[in-house]
């Protein structure tokens, strides 16, 4: 029996690696059970607004704040308002109900409280004002107001896509819904402090692409980072750019790119965004939530009526694990969120526990290499891993499946390539059918081949802009001097 704030959960499978682990989807589904055993609880809601006015409200119940049952309503409610931050974003939360959890959950998302990290990133960061918590009466929790675009699925014309990632950007040249070029450039943003190597990385690549087309009628592009109405927000690609420099020259580096472009439609969504929809136009069918385990976790969704939405799903910070000494996160420094468990830094953490020692100064990506190896060699130890990532896997399957509508789950990432990847999907599907037999009849597996992640990525993100009518000129340029 594993003790979480006095629930008892017996899990069908443990990770071998990791037994301690408390999956979010039994602690809330124990959680659930208490309240059904009170009758039903006192009525509860969170409601997030974000930059474009766009509402997400969760109406849901607590236990009766009372004795022993306030620290699990302040578990349960803190680590709810989290996903929700972090899947949908807000600057503004209502919190309706109990108003001493408005108070304890204003004091923990404050400068000075345990969340001060996404406190300061969902305010200043990510919206460009305080994070606010309004506590109201339950009926004044604001209704939903939900907004799904139809960005994407426009394959007419002569198109660029693109892909900035950590180590290479990717570009590709489009008719009419079928690549005739790609291209890939190594390169290395994350250290560069000079805007410039940005804009001109980009543009160099946007210049091959278009080198092989007549004309260019739009510009697509996918990004890792947080990206509003084309805006730059956050992101890992620009970190060592000084901040007043971000604010000045990075913030609106695609609406420069445009306008060094002769203004064509152009368009830049998050990458995770863009993988979930090409895995969409490649299925043929919409809910779809894409997950990548590479060097974090990265996400995207397409709704049931195949838009892309306003959320954030930064799935990396998201709690899968509600134990209270859970790993801990060294940039958010919070414990039990998503990157911990569904990336190269999960394979990292349980090399020790595994029993492969490996140098400390080797990088992620190559002790990947070698627990890759090691796998497809047969080594037991470095199966164990897989096996305990799809342990994770399974039981956070059926957490994500409380927030999303899913009916096709892509996923991709170097984590998941090779024997392991199959063997942490084998798992996965195994506790599925073990403790979710349900979500496993409805949920189906896809996983890209590489010519379709290649060409799949490229054409998505080629197909974002819609098509103006009027003629544009055409033509590149240097980054204007602000």
């Amino acid at each position: 029996m594993t003790m979480a704030l006095s629930f008892a959960l017996s899990p069908k499978f443990r990770p071998v690696l990791d037994p301690d682990f408390v999956p979010a989807s039994l602690w809330r589904g124990a959680y659930r059970n208490r309240l059904a055993a009170c009758g039903g609880g006192i009525p509860f809601a969170l409601a997030l607004e974000r930059a474009d006015g766009a509402v997400s409200t969760l109406r849901t119940a607590t236990l009766p704040h009372e004795g022993a049952d306030v620290a699990l309503n302040q578990r349960y409610a803190e680590r709810l308002l989290k996903f929700l931050l972090w899947q949908k974003g807000g600057w503004r939360v209502w919190v309706g109900g109990e108003p001493r959890l408005a108070d304890f959950l204003r004091s923990v998302y404050s400068p000075a409280g345990e969340r001060a990290f996404d406190y300061q990133f969902m305010g200043e960061r990510v919206y460009g004002r305080p994070m606010a918590i309004e506590g109201v009466s339950f009926e004044a929790v604001p209704e939903e107001r939900e907004r799904a675009e139809a960005l994407g699925r426009h394959l007419d014309g002569f198109r660029i896509g693109f892909d900035l990632g950590a180590s290479d950007r990717k570009c590709a040249a489009v008719v009419d819904g079928k690549v005739v070029f790609s291209d890939e450039v190594a390169w290395n943003p994350s250290a560069q402090a000079d805007p410039h190597y940005h804009f001109d990385g980009i543009d160099d690549s946007l210049r091959r692409a278009a080198a092989q087309l007549p004309r260019v009628d739009a510009i697509g592009g996918s990004a890792a980072g947080v990206y509003v109405a084309n805006e730059v927000r956050v992101g890992s690609l620009y970190r060592a750019v000084p901040r007043e420099l971000f604010d000045t020259r990075v913030r609106r580096l695609f609406f420069e790119l445009q306008s060094a472009w002769g203004g064509v439609p152009f368009e830049v969504v998050n990458d995770g965004e863009v993988t979930a929809l090409a895995g969409s136009m490649a299925l043929g069918d919409n809910a779809v939530l894409g997950i990548a385990m590479g060097s974090s976790l990265a996400a995207g969704y397409v709704t049931p009526r195949g838009g892309i939405t306003s959320w954030l799903n930064e799935l990396a910070f998201v709690p899968v694990d509600y134990r209270e000494n859970a790993p801990v996160d060294e940039w958010s420094g919070d414990g039990g969120v998503g990157a911990q468990y569904f990336s190269q830094q999960a394979v990292g953490r349980l090399l020790g526990p595994a029993g492969i020692e490996l140098p400390g100064e080797m990088p992620l990506p190559v002790k990947l290499e070698q627990v890759q190896k090691l796998a497809a060699a047969g080594d037991a130890r470095a199966l164990r891993i897989y096996d305990t990532i799809g342990v994770y896997f399974g039981y956070n399957i059926a957490h994500y499946a409380e927030f999303y509508e899913v009916r096709n789950l892509l996923v991709l990432g170097r984590v998941l390539t090779g024997v392991g990847g199959d063997r942490i999907l084998e798992v996965a599907t195994q506790v599925l059918k073990a403790e979710f037999p349900e979500l496993a009849e409805r949920i189906r597996f896809h996983i890209p081949g590489e010519l379709e992640k290649r060409h799949g990525q490229a054409i998505a993100a080629a197909s974002l802009p819609a098509l103006k009518t009027e003629p544009r000129p055409q033509g590149s340029g240097s980054f204007r001097e602000l």
